[in-house]
C-alpha cells in the first residue's frame, strides 16, 4: 500500500512525511521522498495480552513525498509530478489550514490542485479516445467500451469534477480508468494541515476541507504537522504526556493510516503464535486462500484449508484452547471471505 503526499509548498507536506516516517527529508526536493510507517493497531496488544509473543508486529504503510510543483512550474516539472502520482494507490492531499503570514485559502488550495489533476486527466482521455474511434471503426468490440467509458469521464472531467465522484463504476469500467493511469480516478485522502489551536479543525477552512472530501468521494482527516513532528521527537513516556495534554489519544499515524485503508477498501486479519502476533492487510472481500498469498506465495499455491476464529472469540474465551473447546474454532477452504479481526493459522503444502 502506497500513499502519495502532495500539496502546494510551504503546506507542510514534508514536515508531516518527516514525523509519519521518523524521516529526516530536506524540505523542498526535486526526486520523491519514500518513507514506512507502522500502522498502530490497539487489536494486536488485545491479541497479545491473549497470546503473549516474543514479538508484536504491526502493518506498514509506504508513504511516498512527492516534490511539489510551484506556481507557473514549467511543462517538464508538472509532467514529472503527475507521472510521481500516477505510481501511488492513493492520494494525501495535505492542505494548509494554519495562519503563517499569509492568507488562508484552503478551498482555493484544493482547487489549483484538483484543477491541475483533472487537467492532466483531460488530455490523457482525449488521446486515448481517439485513439479508441480509430480502432473501433474495425468493429472492434473492446473500442467501442473503451470510448464509453471515456466519454462518461470526458463529461465529468469538462465539468470540473474528478472521475471519482462517479461510484457506480462496473468492474470492467475500473480495469480500463485503471489501464489509463487517471489520477483523478485515484483515492483522495484530504489533510487539513491546522494550528496547534485548533486541534479538532474547527476552523472554516478546516471544515472546508472535510466538506471537500464529502463532495467528491474523498476522505478528510485533520492533523497539526508541527506538533507531530515535535512529537515525533519524544520518548515514548514524554509522548504520551504530551499526548494527554493536548487531549489527544494517539499520533497523526493512527487516524491517518486507518482513513486510508478504508480508502483503499482495506481490512486486516491476524496470525497469533509464542513466536509472534502479526497483523496483515488485505482487499476487503479477499477469500482465505487470498489472504494466505499475502503471507507468503507459497501458502496460496498449496493452500489446503484455514483455521480460523474472530478476534471477539478469543476475548470471550479467553484462549485458543477454550475456543476449540466451545466450538468456535472453524476450519475454512480457499473460498472463505475473510472477516476483518478474523485470527488465522493456514495448512498448506507445498
Amino acid at each position: 500500500m502506497e500513499v502519495g503526499l502532495v500539496g502546494l509548498p510551504a503546506c507542510g507536506k514534508t514536515t508531516l512525511f518527516n514525523a509519519l516516517t521518523g524521516s529526516r527529508a530536506a524540505g523542498f526536493s526535486d526526486k520523491p521522498h519514500v518513507g514506512v510507517a507502522a500502522i498502530p493497531d490497539p487489536r494486536l496488544d488485545l491479541i497479545a495480552s491473549f497470546i503473549p509473543p516474543q514479538k508484536v508486529i504491526a502493518a506498514t504503510i509506504r508513504f511516498v513525498d512527492i516534490p511539489g510543483v510551484p506556481p507557473g512550474s514549467d511543462a517538464k516539472k508538472i509532467s514529472g509530478f503527475l507521472e510521481h502520482v500516477r505510481q501511488v494507490d492513493a492520494v494525501c492531499h495535505v492542505v494548509r489550514c494554519f495562519d503563517d503570514g499569509r492568507r488562508v485559502d484552503a478551498a482555493g488550495d484544493i482547487e489549483k490542485m484538483d484543477t491541475e489533476l483533472i487537467l492532466a486527466d483531460l488530455i490523457v482521455a482525449e488521446g486515448a479516445r481517439d485513439k479508441a474511434e480509430r480502432t473501433a471503426r474495425s468493429g472492434d468490440r473492446d473500442a467501442l467500451q473503451r470510448i464509453a467509458v471515456l466519454n462518461a469521464v470526458s463529461a465529468l472531467l469538462e465539468d470540473g469534477k474528478p472521475i471519482r465522484v462517479k461510484a457506480d463504476w462496473s468492474e470492467p469500467e475500473r480495469m480500463i480508468l485503471r489501464s489509463y493511469g487517471l489520477i483523478s480516478a485515484r483515492p483522495v485522502l484530504y489533510v487539513a494541515n491546522v494550528a496547534e489551536g485548533d486541534l479538532a479543525g474547527q476552523s472554516a477552512d478546516a471544515r472546508a476541507v472535510v466538506a471537500r472530501a464529502e463532495s467528491t468521494g474523498g476522505q478528510a482527516v485533520v492533523v497539526c504537522a508541527k506538533l507531530e513532528a515535535e512529537l515525533a521527537e519524544l520518548e515514548e513516556a514524554d509522548r504520551e504526556e504530551m499526548l494527554t495534554s493536548m487531549g489527544l489519544d494517539e499520533p497523526a499515524i493512527g487516524p491517518l493510516a486507518r482513513a486510508a485503508m478504508r480508502l483503499l477498501g482495506l481490512s486486516n486479519f491476524y496470525t497469533a503464535g509464542d513466536k509472534e502476533v502479526r497483523s496483515w492487510p488485505i482487499q476487503a472481500g479477499a477469500t482465505a486462500r487470498e489472504a494466505a498469498g499475502a503471507i507468503h506465495s507459497d501458502l496460496e499455491r498449496g493452500f489446503i484449508r484455514a483455521e480460523c476464529y474472530h478476534l471477539d472469540d478469543l476475548v470471550r474465551h479467553k484462549s485458543e484452547k477454550a475456543i476449540r473447546e466451545a466450538g468456535r474454532l472453524r476450519s475454512e477452504g480457499k473460498g472463505y471471505i475473510m472477516r476483518d479481526g478474523d485470527i488465522v493459522h493456514f495448512l498448506f503444502n507445498v
